[in-house]
């Protein structure tokens, strides 16, 4: 029966808080648990030593026992008069992540100066599901307007709502979708992030659409009306005479859907690209000569 450094167990320091180890420990149960290591006999184990470290650390009363006689344990008179006191502690609060455990699952360094009170409170206690991530890939039109998608996640079909306006790299909670919790414990939650994909001539950013209209000469001088793509259809504007090379027109409410807002949109902003004609004719080019004598 030889001394345990619980401490060292959960890779903290003794002068630790509740906090750091509560941290500690739900970090090490997750990555031991037997559901994730399945038909592993050492990740059993430690899993097994994280729990009984934890049973000891995270109780203030018994923490200070160990703390004071752990390394002498045998020499302390203390420990009959501790296992008394423990009986205080089964119907302590839970702790979770410490899983289902008989009598040998304790180490007899615990039986000895613990008694058994506490292992009659893990027996009824119960953790969370182990959390999923998922990564769903649409096209930008995809999440143009709310709709519905069947995912399967770990051989189970879930049907979830899509809104629209989602984003790139967004990270959406399913809640309860995640891992069967143990012992009646919550399920764990499922994470989706989405990678959007953009084959369309609009960048996105955020709710706004942002394009480029290419504008002949003419009509940049003397103005017109020209029809544009938006996001869903086409609509005629009208082009102001003596329109600048880069300007830049806002069309109120025909960008990209705001997300979770029924109805409400971003703006689309269209840069005007003036194209200089190539290949004039002999009398293009008088023209424009003489064009350039009146200026």
């Amino acid at each position: 029966m030889s001394y345990i450094d619980y401490y060292k167990i959960l890779g903290i320091p003794k002068n630790a808080t509740e906090k750091d180890i509560k941290k500690a420990y739900r970090k090490l149960a997750r990555k031991y648990h037997p559901d994730l290591n399945p038909n592993d006999k050492e990740a059993e184990k430690k899993f097994k030593e994280i729990n009984e470290a934890n049973e000891v650390l995270s109780h203030p009363e018994n923490r200070k026992k160990y703390d004071e006689h752990g390394k002498d344990w045998k020499h302390a008179e203390e420990f009959e008069r501790a296992k008394q006191q423990q009986q205080q502690y089964q119907g302590s609060r839970q702790q979770q992540y410490s899983g289902d455990f008989n009598e040998s699952d304790f180490s007899d360094f615990f039986e000895s100066m613990f008694g058994g009170a506490s292992r009659q409170r893990s027996r009824s206690t119960m953790f969370r599901g182990q959390d999923f991530n998922a990564e769903l890939q649409l096209d930008i039109k995809d999440v143009y307007a709310s709709h519905k998608r069947t995912l399967t996640v770990n051989n189970k079909n879930i049907r979830i709502t899509i809104p629209a306006g989602i984003e790139n790299g967004q990270v959406i909670k399913i809640k309860g979708h995640g891992g069967k919790g143990v012992n009646n414990g919550p399920n764990g939650d499922l994470y989706i992030k989405f990678n959007i994909l953009n084959n369309t001539s609009f960048k996105r950013d955020k709710n706004n659409l942002y394009t480029t209209v290419d504008l002949d000469l003419y009509k940049a001088l003397l103005g017109g009306d020209v029809t544009v793509d938006t996001f869903n259809g086409k609509v005629k504007l009208k082009v102001k005479p003596e329109t600048q090379n880069g300007t830049q027109v806002k069309l109120k409410g025909k960008g990209f859907p705001v997300y979770k807002k029924e109805g409400q949109f971003g703006d689309l902003y269209i840069t005007y690209n003036i194209k200089t004609p190539t290949k004039l004719t002999d009398k293009e080019k008088e023209l424009f000569t003489e064009l350039s004598k009146l200026r």
